[in-house]
């Protein structure tokens, strides 16, 4: 979704979704020149589409790689390496931790899901 960064337009897509009971597992919303492409992963991903069309709210979809790792230093280094080790670029990427928490969460976009998954399927290389 690509929003004006102004009062009550990331209230109004979170209420949106909220309303329908999909869960909001990780938000990424910078500012690019007074706008923003929010992104979200969501729990119930048919049923956010339903609501956001409903709401008038557009949107589009990005198959992306989401994954947990250890919280420490390194984790998503090790990670990036696999990937640029195949050739395969990362487009973009946000992360979450709470804090204390032993593992974090990180969702990647990538050009080519299915071939990322299996290159960071394997366990040494």
């Amino acid at each position: 979704m690509v929003a004006g960064n102004k009062p009550r337009t990331l209230a109004h897509l979170c209420s949106t979704l909220g309303r329908a009971r999909v869960n909001i597992l990780a938000l990424y919303a910078p500012d690019i020149r007074g706008r923003s492409k929010v992104r979200v992963w969501v729990d119930r991903p048919e049923e956010a589409k339903a609501a956001l069309k409903a709401a008038d709210i557009r949107f589009s979809e990005e198959e992306v790689v989401a994954m947990e790792l250890d919280n420490k230093a390194g984790s998503f280094g090790e990670v990036a390496g696999k990937l640029g080790r195949a050739n395969i670029n990362i487009k973009y990427a946000y992360a979450a931790t709470a804090d204390g928490s032993v593992r974090s969460t990180v969702i990647m976009a990538v050009p080519d899901v299915t071939k990322a998954i299996r290159i960071l399927r394997r366990k040494h290389r």
